[in-house]
């Protein structure tokens, strides 16, 4: 047993900070259990695997030792809103009562955060409807007063919201380093924070994220870290089956088309250019979708190659892609906006 368990074992007692400075805080037997299997790993850099029923009380379990240990901790949970529940709730509370004086910070996807190069792209944009138009002029009424730009401030706009891709970005089309908006960019001030913390908390589709860019060699999203804590473990698997798999989906492709017209906003004679190769695209990805309705989920290529409908709407999309990689070529040196579109398209 180590002093780190020793540590947290004293901290989770009757007589303890926990019971001393949160109210209604009960001494759990299984808790403590599993709360010093937790100490123990960290202490040993060691691998646990725990499972813990209802009322163990394992947050608890597993931040008392997270705080204690004096190391830098990466907690990565299953979802946004346990993601949110802890940084604003648990984590500030255990904190608080053990006088742990650890800097947090919050991460999640750049899905998460406000784009202010795309929010001023859209300014020029028509809206779907007058609902979208007026959940725009909110989210830059709250643009000028946000510090972080974490779109869970505003819980009037759901997460399904088709006004989101215009104000956020993704990796395909965030122009990094060339964007003009750069310096403010709250993407790059979240990861910041998380740099200089000593309890990061993100989520299992961050967590991923992070290992596909390192096995890639193209860097890193989160910090280095001497423990990992992840909570709702089970959800892993079929997440990491997504990111490590390969493949292109219709709204990677809608969302480059639409991209691609949205940079004629800044350049209206390159509209000429893009307009037709935008269309055909679009109307590539409706057909292909209208061949697969009959697939699963999940099928074989070569289930896929044996279907001559669908066979025939890959060739059409291969074909619309090569016509927006053609349009977009010339226009490479006018913006960053469009250099990015033709690198995706020639990826896709």
């Amino acid at each position: 047993m180590s002093d780190l368990s020793d540590r947290t074992r004293a901290a989770l007692a009757a007589d303890g900070p926990l019971a001393g400075n949160l109210p209604g805080y009960v001494v759990r037997e299984a808790q403590g259990a599993l709360a010093e299997a937790v100490a123990d790993a960290i202490d040993s850099r060691a691998t646990l695997i725990a499972e813990a029923g209802t009322g163990t009380g394992k947050t608890y379990a597993y931040l008392v030792p997270a705080l204690l240990s004096g190391q830098r901790v990466i907690i990565s949970t299953g979802t946004r809103a346990l993601q949110d529940q802890l940084y604003h709730r648990d984590l500030p509370r255990v904190r608080a009562a053990l006088g742990a004086g650890v800097k947090m910070a919050l991460l999640k996807g750049r899905s998460n955060y406000l784009c202010l190069y795309r929010m001023e792209q859209a300014k020029g944009e028509r809206f779907a409807g007058r609902d979208v138009a007026s959940s725009f002029q909110r989210v830059v009424a709250w643009s000028g007063r946000t510090q972080r730009g974490d779109l869970a401030e505003l819980p009037e706009l759901p997460d399904d919201s088709p006004l989101l891709p215009q104000v956020t970005s993704t990796a395909d089309n965030c122009l990094g380093s060339e964007c003009p908006f750069w310096a403010d960019s709250f993407v790059v001030k979240a990861r910041q924070e998380g740099q200089a913390a000593d309890v990061v908390v993100v989520n299992h589709h961050l967590l991923l994220a992070d290992l596909a860019i390192k096995r890639e060699g193209f860097g890193e999203i989160l910090p280095g870290a001497a423990a990992f804590v992840l909570d709702e473990a089970h959800q892993l698997p079929e997440l990491a089956a997504q990111f490590f798999g390969e493949g292109v989906g219709a709204r990677q492709l809608l969302d480059l088309a639409r991209d691609a017209l949205g940079e004629t906003a800044n350049t209206p004679a390159a509209l000429a250019t893009v307009q037709q190769p935008v269309r055909s695209l679009e109307h590539a990805v409706r057909e292909l979708r209208l061949a697969m309705n009959d697939f699963p989920q999940r099928g074989s290529a070569l289930r896929l190659a044996a279907h001559s409908g669908a066979s025939a709407a890959l060739a059409a999309l291969d074909v619309a892609l090569a016509q927006l990689c053609a349009g977009l070529a010339p226009l490479t040196e006018t913006s960053p906006g469009f250099a990015a579109c033709a690198d995706r398209a020639d990826a896709a």
